[in-house]
C-alpha cells in the first residue's frame, strides 16, 4: 500500500480535529453514555470527512477506500472506542449499499445530508434472537400498495438513540433466506418506531438502542438495489465494516503499548523499572510486532479492495484478528500497570472494556473462522 502526501493530509485533520473536538469531552460523554452525535457529525462533516469515498455528486470527496481506511486508522487517537464506532457506522456501516445501489432520489434524500452531517444514520441487521446469523432474522415488511409495512425490533444498535434514519435489512417475501430480503431506508421519526437505550461494559460514549417497529409504513421507493438482494447488499456492506473495525484498532493498539511502555519505564520495583524485566519488554516486542503484522494484512486488504478483487477472506482475517488482537494487548498491558490498570479512568482499562466489542460485532470472532474454513474449502465434508 502506497501511502500519499493527500493521505497524510486527511490522517492529520483527524488528528487535529480529535484533539480539539472529541478528546477533552471523553469522560463527559462517558458519564452520559452517548455524545452528541449531530453536533459532532456536522463539525465532521463541514471538514468533508464523513464522504471521503463517497462521490463528489453527493458532497463525497470522490476518493478511494484507502483514504477512508487512513481516516478510521487516525480516528484511533481518540480516547474511547464509542465514538469512532459511532462514526464508523455512518460512514462505512449503514451507507455503503446506498451510495453504490440506491435510486438518486434516495441518495439525495439520505446519503448527501449524512455526508454534511445533517442526518444521523444507523444500520438495523442484528436483532433480539441473534446477530451473527444474518439469514435468520424475523424483522418483516410486507408491501401494501406503494408502501411496505413493517414490523419486528432490531438490537444492539449504534447511534439507535440519535439516528434519523435506519437502514434496514427485513425480509420481504417468503421463500429461501438468503433471497427474501431487501434493505431499506427508515426515517425513524415514522410513527411505530420506538427506542430503548441498551446499556453495556464498554463503549459507553456511544448510545446503543432497542429499535422496533410496529406497522412502520415507509413508501416502497426507499428500497435500496433489488428487493430480495438484501443479504446480498449487507455482506457487500459488512467488507467495509470489517476493514474498519481493523484499520480503527491499530492506532488504539499501538498507544496502549506506546503507553505501557512509559508507565513501566517510570513504575519502579525491587529497585528497577518494570520494564526493565526481559519479560515485559520482551512480551511488548512481540505484540508491537503483531500490531503491524495486522497493519500489513488490513491495508493488503484494502489495496485489493480497491481493485475490484473478493477480499472477503482477507477482511475476515483482519477483523479476526484485529479483535483478538485488542483482547491480548489489553489484557497484557493492564497487567504491566498492576492496581492502576484495575482503576475504571486507566487508558489501558477503556480500552479493555471497549475492544472487547470488536470479537463480537460486525460478526463474531466464530463467523469470521467459519467464512475462512469456508474460503479455505477446510469445512467438515469439504475436500
Amino acid at each position: 500500500m502506497k501511502f500519499t502526501a493527500e493521505h497524510e493530509q486527511i490522517a492529520d485533520t483527524v488528528r487535529k480535529f480529535v484533539a480539539k473536538e472529541i478528546n477533552p469531552h471523553i469522560a463527559q460523554w462517558e458519564a452520559a453514555g452517548q455524545f452528541p452525535a449531530h453536533e459532532v457529525f456536522k463539525k465532521m462533516g463541514d471538514l468533508g470527512l464523513l464522504g471521503i469515498k463517497y462521490p463528489v455528486e453527493y458532497g463525497g470527496m470522490g476518493l478511494d477506500f484507502s483514504y477512508a481506511m487512513v481516516m478510521a486508522e487516525a480516528l484511533g487517537e481518540c480516547n474511547a472506542g464509542g465514538v469512532p464506532m459511532a462514526i464508523g457506522v455512518q460512514t462505512d456501516m449503514c451507507t455503503p449499499a446506498l451510495a453504490r445501489f440506491g435510486s438518486d432520489d434516495l441518495r439525495r434524500e439520505f446519503l448527501a445530508p449524512s455526508i454534511a452531517g445533517d442526518l444521523v444514520g444507523c444500520i438495523g441487521v442484528s436483532e433480539v434472537t441473534g446477530g451473527s446469523d444474518v439469514a435468520a432474522l424475523k424483522t418483516v415488511a410486507e408491501k401494501d400498495g406503494d408502501d411496505y409495512v413493517i414490523n419486528g425490533s432490531k438490537m444492539w444498535i449504534t447511534n439507535g438513540m440519535q439516528a434519523d434514519w435506519c437502514c434496514l435489512l427485513a425480509n420481504t417475501s417468503e421463500g429461501q433466506a438468503h433471497k427474501n430480503k431487501s434493505l431499506i431506508i427508515v426515517p425513524l421519526n415514522t410513527p411505530g418506531v420506538t427506542r430503548q437505550a441498551i446499556h453495556k461494559i464498554g463503549m459507553h460514549s456511544s448510545d446503543t438502542a432497542q429499535l422496533f417497529f410496529d406497522n412502520v409504513r415507509v413508501p416502497r421507493r426507499h428500497l435500496i438495489g433489488q428487493e430480495g438482494m438484501g443479504f446480498m447488499l449487507q455482506m457487500l456492506q459488512f467488507q467495509e465494516e470489517r476493514l474498519y473495525g481493523a484499520a480503527g484498532a491499530l492506532r488504539t493498539l499501538d498507544r496502549m503499548i506506546d503507553q505501557t511502555i512509559d508507565y513501566t519505564r517510570q513504575r519502579k520495583t525491587f529497585g528497577r523499572s518494570i520494564l526493565d524485566n526481559q519479560v515485559v519488554h520482551f512480551r511488548l516486542a512481540e505484540l508491537r510486532t503483531e500490531v503491524e503484522a495486522l497493519r500489513s494484512l488490513t491495508y493488503r486488504a484494502v489495496e485489493s479492495y480497491i481493485s475490484g478483487k473478493d477480499v472477503t477472506k482477507l477482511a475476515s482475517m483482519a477483523k479476526l484478528k484485529a479483535g483478538r488482537l485488542s483482547r491480548e494487548v489489553a489484557d497484557a498491558c493492564l497487567q504491566y500497570w498492576g492496581g492502576m490498570g484495575f482503576t475504571a479512568d486507566n487508558p489501558i482499562s477503556q480500552a479493555y472494556r471497549d475492544g472487547r466489542l470488536i470479537s463480537i460485532g460486525g460478526g463474531a470472532d466464530e463467523i469470521m473462522l467459519g467464512i475462512i474454513c469456508k474460503l479455505e474449502g477446510t469445512l467438515p465434508g469439504k475436500a
